[in-house]
Parts: C-alpha cells; sequence; structure tokens
C-alpha cells in the first residue's frame, strides 16, 4: 500500500526594497489561481497546500513549482516572499489581521499572543489506516520530532534583533495554550473526549486550535506534523518529510504487529527537547531520544535515519532522505546561513538569503546605492507601540 504525503506551506510577504514584512497577502492571492493559495491569521502570510503524492519527488516537483508562481505573483507587485519561521526585519501591527470571522474572535481572546503571531511554519500530513491508529502513533513518533525542529529551524531573528535562537519561531509558538507534545491517548475516542473537554472550557473554540506538535487530521485520514519552522529550502521541506513519513510507517507497522513499547507517561524531556532544538539547531546538541541524553546533532539524525532504514527503503526513499540528510548538515541549519550572512553583511543581506533559497536560486547583492535607501527606510519607519485591539483575527494554522 502507497503511503501519501502532502504538505502545507507557509510564507511570509515582504517589500522587496526595505525586506519588511508587509500586510499584502491579499495583493498577492489576487494574482493567483485560488486552488492550493490561501490567507492565514496575518495579512502578511500565504499559506500553499500542495497535492497529494506517492513519491518524493512528486512532492518536490510540486513545491517548487508552486514557490515559482507565487514568487512570479508577489515579483509583479515589488514584493517578495519568504519560506522561514521569522523575518528579520518586522514590526508589531495589531490591526493586520485577516478580515476572519474566526480569525477575529482569536485575535480578540489572545491578544498579543495573536498580534505577534509574525511566524511561518511547514506542516506534513501522511496518510494512515484510521483515526484510531493515528491517535497511538502520536505516542511513538513524538520523540523523534524535536530533531526534526532542528533540520527546519529558520527564525534566528526577531523585530530586528538576533536571539540566540535557531528556531524563535518555536518559542513563540509556544504560548498558545495547546501547543507542545500532544500527550498519548488509548484510542480516537480518548483523544476527542480530551479536545471536548478543552472546548467547554473555554480555552480553545474548536478542534481546529488543538496546536500540539503532531496530531490526527480533523478532516482526512492523515497523522500531521506540526513542529517545523518554514523552510527556504525546498529540498529541506522535502527531507522532513520524507523522514516524517517513515515515522509513522514504521509507528503504524509496530502497532500492527502489536510492539509497540508502553509508554512511561513521562513527557516532560519532550518540552526539554523541543527548547534545545529550537536553541541550538544542526549546529550544537540535540536530546538523544533513545538515550534522553545529550548528543551532537548529526549523531541524533544519522542514528534516527539508521533506526528508520527499512521505512525508507519500504517507500523508496533511502537515497532521497539519505543524500538530503548528508547535505543539510554539510550546509547547516538556515538559522545559522541566516545569520552568518547578518554578521558579514547586515540583516539585509539576511532577507537576500532567504529570498533567494526560497526561490531556489542564488542570492543577488544589492548595490550599495540600493542597501543604504533600505537601511535609512528601516531607521526611520516608527515602530508602532503595542495597543490592544478590537479588530481581531485569529491564529489560523
Amino acid at each position: 500500500m502507497t503511503v501519501r504525503i502532502g504538505t502545507e506551506e507557509e510564507f511570509h510577504v515582504l517589500d522587496l526594497e526595505s525586506g519588511r514584512l508587509v500586510p499584502q497577502a491579499h495583493a498577492v492571492l489576487g494574482r493567483l489561481p485560488r486552488t492550493g493559495f490561501t490567507t492565514e491569521l496575518q495579512r502578511s502570510v500565504v499559506e500553499r497546500n500542495s497535492g497529494v503524492h506517492a513519491t518524493l519527488d512528486a512532492l518536490h516537483a510540486d513545491l517548487a513549482g508552486a514557490r515559482c508562481r507565487l514568487d512570479a505573483a508577489a515579483s509583479s507587485l515589488g514584493l517578495a516572499v519568504v519560506a522561514a519561521g521569522t523575518v528579520p526585519l518586522a514590526r508589531l501591527t495589531p490591526r493586520d489581521v485577516t478580515a476572519d470571522p474566526r480569525y477575529r474572535h482569536m485575535a480578540e481572546e489572545y491578544r498579543r499572543v495573536a498580534d505577534e503571531q509574525l511566524i511561518c511554519s511547514a506542516q506534513v500530513h501522511v496518510d494512515v489506516p484510521d483515526r484510531d491508529t493515528a491517535v497511538r502513533a502520536m505516542c511513538l513518533v513524538s520523540p523523534w520530532l524535536p530533531p526534526l525542529l532542528a533540520l527546519s529551524a529558520s527564525s534566528p531573528f526577531w523585530l530586528g534583533a538576533d536571539t540566540g535562537y535557531a528556531s524563535w519561531r518555536a518559542m513563540v509558538w509556544q504560548r498558545w495554550p495547546t501547543a507542545g507534545p500532544a500527550g498519548c491517548y488509548r484510542d480516537a475516542a480518548d483523544y476527542d473526549a480530551a479536545v471536548q473537554e478543552l472546548i467547554r472550557s473555554g480555552v480553545i473554540s474548536d478542534a481546529g486550535m488543538l496546536y500540539h506538535d503532531v496530531r490526527p487530521s480533523a478532516h482526512q485520514s492523515t497523522l500531521e506534523l506540526r513542529i517545523c519552522d518554514a523552510c527556504p529550502r525546498v529540498e529541506t521541506v522535502v527531507l522532513v518529510a520524507g523522514l516524517f513519513r517513515a515515522l509513522v510507517v514504521d509507528a503504524c507497522e509496530r502497532l500492527a504487529r502489536h510492539e509497540a513499547p508502553a509508554c512511561d507517561g513521562r513527557h516532560g524531556w519532550l518540552r526539554a527537547a523541543t527548547w534545545r532544538a529550537a536553541r541550538s539547531g544542526l549546529e550544537g546538541p540535540l536530546v538523544d531520544p533513545e538515550t534522553r541524553s545529550a548528543a551532537p546533532a548529526p549523531a541524533v539524525l544519522r542514528g534516527m535515519l539508521a533506526r528508520l532504514r527499512p521505512a525508507l527503503e519500504a517507500s523508496g526513499d533511502w537515497d532521497t532522505v539519505h543524500g538530503l540528510l548528508e547535505e543539510a548538515l554539510a550546509l547547516g541549519s538556515a538559522a545559522h546561513r541566516l545569520r552568518r550572512a547578518a554578521q558579514t553583511e547586515d540583516l539585509l543581506a539576511s532577507v537576500d538569503l532567504m529570498v533567494a533559497e526560497t526561490r531556489g536560486a542564488r542570492p543577488v547583492r544589492r548595490p550599495a546605492a540600493a542597501r543604504r535607501r533600505a537601511a535609512r527606510a528601516t531607521a526611520a519607519e516608527p515602530h508602532a507601540p503595542y495597543a490592544p485591539t478590537t479588530a481581531a483575527g485569529g491564529a489560523g494554522t
């Protein structure tokens, strides 16, 4: 049986000259076919839903083609799109939310948490046999999700400053009341009862607001990965998708053979492991899921690859995933590359690198005069003080 995969990618919309985040998603969407492209919570974000694919090659072609169409639409307006967890040059503008009743409710309810949702993620869906299997598989795949976050880490900057983290998006995301490790449940009925309990509490309004690192889809027979930053390089998305599919296939097979280890109920270390991955990316230690001890990121990821080899070979993904992983480790995380560009030149150089990698091209160095104009515009632009707003929008996704 072919286990299919699909993705959801979020893209920041930037002014091409200044590198600033701008609320122009609707303008970009107006130049795109509506099928597959949509809005998000913030008016500065475009979301794209891929097709459903059996192979990583087909997924890669789909994602690359969609990025070309998105880039062409943005470029025609003097804009650019960027797939990254955060962008370096942004400011808080609480009223820049999408006009949608659900988003309005969420922005009013969650206030600054919603206002600061200036982040983008990449999500992966993998086919599962049924909802019970999806729920039980969450416990088995969860220990291996922080290494996937490290692979995707692309958000070292926040509001013009270096955070010291590889994925600051992960830190921003953790403020939502249902974000983080999913926990373990006996079956779908047990999980659904927990969701309804949260809705009755009034903390969330619907099942779509379950923002766990992994969750069963509310509308499809899939398990959904939600922990990752948006990735500048499309190859990173394909790598994460291949590894996550192998994790899900492995978990489903263990459950079918009744070989799944019993859960020890100790999930606190998973939040710690996620923090470690967000802090380190690929350039520091991770928490090894096998030992729950610190280990170098390359060792953890190569150990993961070896563990998943049977599932990867069964899907025909071994050569592709093995090659992409070694390439990712050689290049370093996107966060590392972006920080290096900023340290060598400036934040605009980091923006240019984000734009180029999202396009699948080499960065083009701006002429000195253009850099000076953009720097002056950035310095002169007023930073709006935080002010609560009732013209709310929602934390979509």
